[in-house]
Protein backbone atom coordinates (compact mmCIF):
# COMPACT_ATOMS: atom_id res chain seq x y z
CA UNK A 1 0.00 0.00 0.00
CA UNK A 2 1.66 3.22 -1.03
CA UNK A 3 0.85 6.68 0.30
CA UNK A 4 -2.39 7.87 0.49
CA UNK A 5 -3.35 11.55 -0.27
CA UNK A 6 -3.55 13.40 3.23
CA UNK A 7 -2.29 10.69 5.19
CA UNK A 8 0.71 11.08 6.94
CA UNK A 9 2.22 6.59 6.44
CA UNK A 10 4.49 7.36 9.87
CA UNK A 11 1.90 8.86 11.70
CA UNK A 12 -0.79 6.06 11.30
CA UNK A 13 2.12 3.73 11.82
CA UNK A 14 2.49 5.00 15.37
CA UNK A 15 -1.25 5.61 15.83
CA UNK A 16 -1.25 1.43 15.05
CA UNK A 17 1.84 0.83 17.09
CA UNK A 18 0.02 2.77 20.07
CA UNK A 19 -2.96 0.68 19.30
CA UNK A 20 -1.25 -2.26 19.77
CA UNK A 21 0.60 -1.63 22.87
CA UNK A 22 -2.30 -0.67 24.39
CA UNK A 23 -4.50 -3.67 24.17
CA UNK A 24 -1.48 -5.99 25.18
CA UNK A 25 -2.29 -5.15 28.54
CA UNK A 26 -6.00 -5.68 27.79
CA UNK A 27 -5.12 -8.98 26.49
CA UNK A 28 -2.99 -10.02 29.28
CA UNK A 29 -5.64 -9.19 31.77
CA UNK A 30 -8.64 -10.83 30.09
CA UNK A 31 -6.32 -14.09 29.58
CA UNK A 32 -4.60 -13.94 33.37
CA UNK A 33 -8.11 -13.06 35.37
CA UNK A 34 -11.17 -13.17 33.07
CA UNK A 35 -10.94 -16.53 31.93
CA UNK A 36 -11.61 -18.88 34.84
CA UNK A 37 -11.82 -21.66 32.55
CA UNK A 38 -9.72 -22.47 29.30
CA UNK A 39 -11.47 -25.08 28.15
CA UNK A 40 -14.80 -23.67 27.65
CA UNK A 41 -16.54 -22.78 23.91
CA UNK A 42 -14.64 -19.68 22.88
CA UNK A 43 -16.63 -16.93 19.90
CA UNK A 44 -15.50 -18.72 17.10
CA UNK A 45 -16.37 -22.37 17.95
CA UNK A 46 -15.20 -25.22 17.74
CA UNK A 47 -11.98 -23.25 19.27
CA UNK A 48 -11.98 -23.37 23.41
CA UNK A 49 -10.91 -19.49 24.99
CA UNK A 50 -7.60 -21.61 25.67
CA UNK A 51 -7.11 -22.19 21.84
CA UNK A 52 -8.30 -18.77 20.87
CA UNK A 53 -5.14 -17.18 23.24
CA UNK A 54 -2.45 -20.28 22.23
CA UNK A 55 -3.65 -18.98 18.35
CA UNK A 56 -2.95 -15.48 18.99
CA UNK A 57 0.78 -16.15 20.64
CA UNK A 58 0.96 -18.05 17.49
CA UNK A 59 0.34 -15.14 15.19
CA UNK A 60 2.17 -12.61 17.37
CA UNK A 61 5.33 -15.38 17.21
CA UNK A 62 4.88 -15.41 13.39
CA UNK A 63 5.02 -11.82 12.95
CA UNK A 64 7.77 -11.58 15.76
CA UNK A 65 10.12 -14.29 13.62
CA UNK A 66 9.75 -12.40 10.39
CA UNK A 67 12.32 -9.93 11.99
CA UNK A 68 14.01 -12.69 14.54
CA UNK A 69 14.08 -16.03 12.85
CA UNK A 70 12.87 -17.28 16.51
CA UNK A 71 10.74 -20.16 14.96
CA UNK A 72 12.14 -22.00 11.75
CA UNK A 73 10.38 -24.99 11.44
CA UNK A 74 7.56 -23.25 9.07
CA UNK A 75 7.71 -27.01 6.95
CA UNK A 76 5.48 -28.40 10.15
CA UNK A 77 2.76 -25.57 9.91
CA UNK A 78 2.45 -24.85 6.60
CA UNK A 79 0.84 -26.51 4.31
CA UNK A 80 2.59 -28.08 0.86
CA UNK A 81 2.18 -26.22 -1.87
CA UNK A 82 0.41 -22.62 -2.40
CA UNK A 83 -3.25 -23.68 -2.65
CA UNK A 84 -6.33 -21.26 -2.11
CA UNK A 85 -6.18 -18.51 0.41
CA UNK A 86 -9.01 -19.83 2.36
CA UNK A 87 -7.24 -23.36 3.18
CA UNK A 88 -4.13 -22.11 3.85
CA UNK A 89 -5.13 -20.19 6.09
CA UNK A 90 -7.52 -22.78 7.71
CA UNK A 91 -4.66 -25.59 7.84
CA UNK A 92 -2.35 -23.24 9.36
CA UNK A 93 -4.85 -21.96 12.18
CA UNK A 94 -5.59 -25.53 12.90
CA UNK A 95 -1.97 -26.08 13.29
CA UNK A 96 -1.15 -22.60 15.37
CA UNK A 97 -3.47 -23.83 18.12
CA UNK A 98 -1.52 -26.91 19.21
CA UNK A 99 2.00 -25.01 19.22
CA UNK A 100 1.26 -24.52 23.11
CA UNK A 101 1.83 -27.16 25.56
CA UNK A 102 -0.54 -27.41 28.94
CA UNK A 103 2.53 -25.50 30.69
CA UNK A 104 2.29 -22.86 28.01
CA UNK A 105 -1.58 -22.68 27.94
CA UNK A 106 -1.44 -21.49 31.95
CA UNK A 107 0.84 -18.70 31.24
CA UNK A 108 -0.76 -17.14 28.68
CA UNK A 109 -1.07 -13.82 29.50
CA UNK A 110 2.79 -13.71 29.92
CA UNK A 111 3.13 -15.21 26.87
CA UNK A 112 1.07 -12.49 24.72
CA UNK A 113 2.94 -10.05 26.51
CA UNK A 114 5.99 -11.17 26.07
CA UNK A 115 5.63 -11.56 22.47
CA UNK A 116 3.69 -8.35 21.90
CA UNK A 117 6.18 -5.97 23.52
CA UNK A 118 9.08 -8.05 21.62
CA UNK A 119 7.15 -7.45 18.08
CA UNK A 120 7.15 -3.63 19.19
CA UNK A 121 10.66 -3.56 20.32
CA UNK A 122 11.84 -5.06 17.09
CA UNK A 123 10.25 -2.89 14.84
CA UNK A 124 10.69 0.38 16.81
CA UNK A 125 12.96 1.86 14.78
CA UNK A 126 11.79 0.21 10.94
CA UNK A 127 10.08 2.53 8.33
CA UNK A 128 6.15 1.60 7.78
CA UNK A 129 7.62 0.07 4.55
CA UNK A 130 10.06 -2.21 5.35
CA UNK A 131 9.29 -5.81 3.88
CA UNK A 132 7.67 -8.75 5.81
CA UNK A 133 7.58 -11.85 4.51
CA UNK A 134 3.99 -13.72 5.33
CA UNK A 135 4.40 -16.90 4.29
CA UNK A 136 1.01 -18.11 6.21
CA UNK A 137 -0.70 -16.39 3.41
CA UNK A 138 1.25 -17.17 0.42
CA UNK A 139 4.41 -18.48 -0.49
CA UNK A 140 5.57 -15.25 -2.18
CA UNK A 141 3.58 -12.78 -0.03
CA UNK A 142 5.25 -10.42 1.11
CA UNK A 143 3.43 -7.35 3.23
CA UNK A 144 4.71 -4.03 4.99
CA UNK A 145 5.54 -3.50 8.06
CA UNK A 146 2.40 -0.97 8.52
CA UNK A 147 0.09 -3.98 6.98
CA UNK A 148 1.93 -6.54 9.30
CA UNK A 149 0.93 -3.62 12.08
CA UNK A 150 -2.96 -3.50 11.24
CA UNK A 151 -2.80 -7.09 10.99
CA UNK A 152 -1.20 -7.82 15.06
CA UNK A 153 -4.11 -5.19 16.00
CA UNK A 154 -6.61 -7.01 14.48
CA UNK A 155 -5.79 -10.41 15.32
CA UNK A 156 -5.62 -8.77 19.43
CA UNK A 157 -8.66 -7.24 18.65
CA UNK A 158 -10.78 -9.74 17.17
CA UNK A 159 -9.71 -12.97 19.09
CA UNK A 160 -9.77 -10.83 22.50
CA UNK A 161 -13.24 -10.77 21.64
CA UNK A 162 -13.78 -14.30 20.92
CA UNK A 163 -12.28 -14.64 24.35
CA UNK A 164 -14.61 -12.33 25.99
CA UNK A 165 -17.76 -13.61 24.78
CA UNK A 166 -16.61 -17.68 25.56
CA UNK A 167 -15.71 -15.53 29.63
CA UNK A 168 -19.01 -13.91 28.99
CA UNK A 169 -17.35 -10.90 29.84
CA UNK A 170 -17.43 -7.02 27.71
CA UNK A 171 -14.73 -6.06 25.72
CA UNK A 172 -14.75 -3.22 23.11
CA UNK A 173 -13.43 -2.59 19.97
CA UNK A 174 -13.29 0.87 19.56
CA UNK A 175 -13.72 3.47 16.41
CA UNK A 176 -10.35 4.50 16.22
CA UNK A 177 -9.09 0.69 16.44
CA UNK A 178 -11.09 -0.32 13.85
CA UNK A 179 -10.80 2.49 11.56
CA UNK A 180 -6.54 1.83 11.96
CA UNK A 181 -7.03 -2.14 10.77
CA UNK A 182 -9.27 -0.98 8.32
CA UNK A 183 -7.18 1.72 6.38
CA UNK A 184 -3.72 -0.31 7.61
CA UNK A 185 -4.25 -3.86 6.67
CA UNK A 186 -7.72 -3.98 4.58
CA UNK A 187 -6.59 -3.10 1.29
CA UNK A 188 -3.35 -5.67 0.99
CA UNK A 189 -5.28 -8.87 3.16
CA UNK A 190 -8.92 -8.39 0.41
CA UNK A 191 -7.16 -8.86 -2.79
CA UNK A 192 -5.63 -12.53 -0.72
CA UNK A 193 -8.69 -13.36 0.45
CA UNK A 194 -10.73 -13.01 -2.86
CA UNK A 195 -12.67 -16.18 -3.79
CA UNK A 196 -11.35 -16.13 -7.69
CA UNK A 197 -13.62 -18.90 -8.75
CA UNK A 198 -17.05 -16.54 -7.60
CA UNK A 199 -15.35 -14.15 -9.07
CA UNK A 200 -15.07 -15.44 -12.27
CA UNK A 201 -17.03 -13.13 -14.89
CA UNK A 202 -17.73 -10.29 -12.40
CA UNK A 203 -17.52 -6.78 -12.77
CA UNK A 204 -18.43 -4.50 -9.35
CA UNK A 205 -17.01 -1.15 -8.07
CA UNK A 206 -17.54 -1.09 -4.55
CA UNK A 207 -17.38 2.18 -2.87
CA UNK A 208 -16.86 1.42 0.80
CA UNK A 209 -16.96 4.54 2.81
CA UNK A 210 -16.02 3.83 6.85
CA UNK A 211 -17.69 6.57 8.79
CA UNK A 212 -14.82 8.86 10.19
CA UNK A 213 -12.69 7.48 7.27
CA UNK A 214 -10.24 5.50 5.44
CA UNK A 215 -12.80 4.74 1.99
CA UNK A 216 -11.93 2.06 0.32
CA UNK A 217 -12.39 1.58 -3.53
CA UNK A 218 -13.08 -2.15 -4.01
CA UNK A 219 -13.02 -2.95 -7.89
CA UNK A 220 -13.95 -6.89 -8.65
CA UNK A 221 -13.03 -7.51 -12.38
CA UNK A 222 -13.07 -10.64 -14.24
CA UNK A 223 -10.88 -13.30 -11.49
CA UNK A 224 -8.97 -9.90 -9.78
CA UNK A 225 -9.76 -7.59 -7.32
CA UNK A 226 -7.89 -4.08 -6.83
CA UNK A 227 -8.60 -2.74 -3.43
CA UNK A 228 -7.61 1.43 -3.11
CA UNK A 229 -7.42 3.84 -0.15
CA UNK A 230 -9.43 7.25 -0.95
CA UNK A 231 -8.68 6.80 -4.29
CA UNK A 232 -9.51 9.36 -6.85
CA UNK A 233 -12.96 9.92 -8.09
CA UNK A 234 -14.89 7.07 -10.41
CA UNK A 235 -18.03 6.06 -11.21
CA UNK A 236 -19.71 2.99 -8.52
CA UNK A 237 -22.27 0.18 -8.73
CA UNK A 238 -23.10 0.43 -5.21
CA UNK A 239 -21.88 1.76 -2.15
CA UNK A 240 -21.73 0.61 0.74
CA UNK A 241 -21.54 3.13 4.71
CA UNK A 242 -20.35 1.34 7.69
CA UNK A 243 -19.72 2.11 11.32
CA UNK A 244 -15.91 1.02 11.60
CA UNK A 245 -16.65 -1.32 14.05
CA UNK A 246 -18.75 -2.58 12.68
CA UNK A 247 -17.65 -3.11 9.01
CA UNK A 248 -14.16 -4.83 11.02
CA UNK A 249 -16.25 -7.83 12.54
CA UNK A 250 -18.94 -8.12 9.41
CA UNK A 251 -15.47 -8.40 7.59
CA UNK A 252 -13.72 -11.35 9.78
CA UNK A 253 -17.24 -12.94 10.31
CA UNK A 254 -18.02 -11.87 14.37
CA UNK A 255 -21.17 -10.31 13.12
CA UNK A 256 -23.94 -11.54 10.54
CA UNK A 257 -24.33 -8.76 8.09
CA UNK A 258 -28.32 -8.43 8.54
CA UNK A 259 -27.72 -8.16 12.11
CA UNK A 260 -25.72 -4.92 11.63
CA UNK A 261 -28.21 -3.66 9.01
CA UNK A 262 -31.05 -4.19 10.99
CA UNK A 263 -29.09 -1.96 13.84
CA UNK A 264 -28.64 0.61 11.16
CA UNK A 265 -24.60 0.15 11.46
CA UNK A 266 -24.16 -0.50 7.61
CA UNK A 267 -26.17 0.61 4.67
CA UNK A 268 -26.10 0.38 1.01
CA UNK A 269 -26.51 2.63 -1.88
CA UNK A 270 -25.72 3.99 -5.21
CA UNK A 271 -27.03 2.64 -8.62
CA UNK A 272 -27.09 -0.78 -7.21
CA UNK A 273 -27.49 -0.96 -3.45
CA UNK A 274 -28.33 -4.82 -3.81
CA UNK A 275 -25.13 -5.87 -5.08
CA UNK A 276 -23.76 -5.08 -1.32
CA UNK A 277 -24.33 -8.11 0.42
CA UNK A 278 -22.02 -9.84 -2.72
CA UNK A 279 -18.91 -8.13 -1.50
CA UNK A 280 -18.69 -10.31 1.85
CA UNK A 281 -19.06 -13.58 -0.43
CA UNK A 282 -16.67 -12.36 -3.20
CA UNK A 283 -13.72 -11.54 -0.07
CA UNK A 284 -13.39 -14.81 1.85
CA UNK A 285 -12.61 -14.88 5.36
CA UNK A 286 -12.06 -18.35 6.93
Amino acid sequence: MGAVAGVDPVTEHERTRAALRAVIPRLAQLLRGGVPDLDVPSGVPPWTVGDAGAHLCAAYLAYCSAFTHEFADWDSVLPPGDGPFTERITAVNAKSIGLLDADERRRLGDLVTERGERFLRVTRDLAPGTPVEAPWYGQQVVLTLATATGLMLSESLLHGLDIARGARIPWTIGADEARLVIGQAMPAVMPLALDEAKAQGVRIAFDVVITGGPRLAVVVDGGTVTVTRDAAPRAYDCRITADPAAFLLISFRRTPLWTAIARGRIRAGGRKPWLAPRLSKLITSP
